[in-house]
């Protein structure tokens, strides 16, 4: 029988998505550090990120940052969004 050792670490996380993915987290069964330590073993499996990581383009951060600022931004219902397929 192998012991794993475990080890105490602090982070800052954002509080609103904190409290979000711990709902989640209760739903799924696990803990919050049972995720932390399955996103740590993906990124060793995968030697980098588990999903692509990308530096949006320059049109793309400009929309990023008109949304941020209420710029171009129209309200829609989920109705509508399923139109559009």
């Amino acid at each position: 029988m192998s012991i794993t050792l475990k080890e105490t670490t602090s982070i800052k996380l954002d509080k609103e998505v904190k409290a979000n993915a711990k709902i989640i987290f209760k739903e799924l069964g696990i803990t919050m550090g049972d995720a932390v330590n399955m996103f740590l073993c993906q990124v060793n499996l995968h030697h980098g990120m588990p999903f692509e990581v990308r530096i949006p383009n320059k049109i793309t951060k400009t929309v990023i940052d008109e949304s941020k600022q209420g710029i171009n931004v129209d309200d829609f219902s989920l109705d509508e969004l399923h139109q559009c397929k």
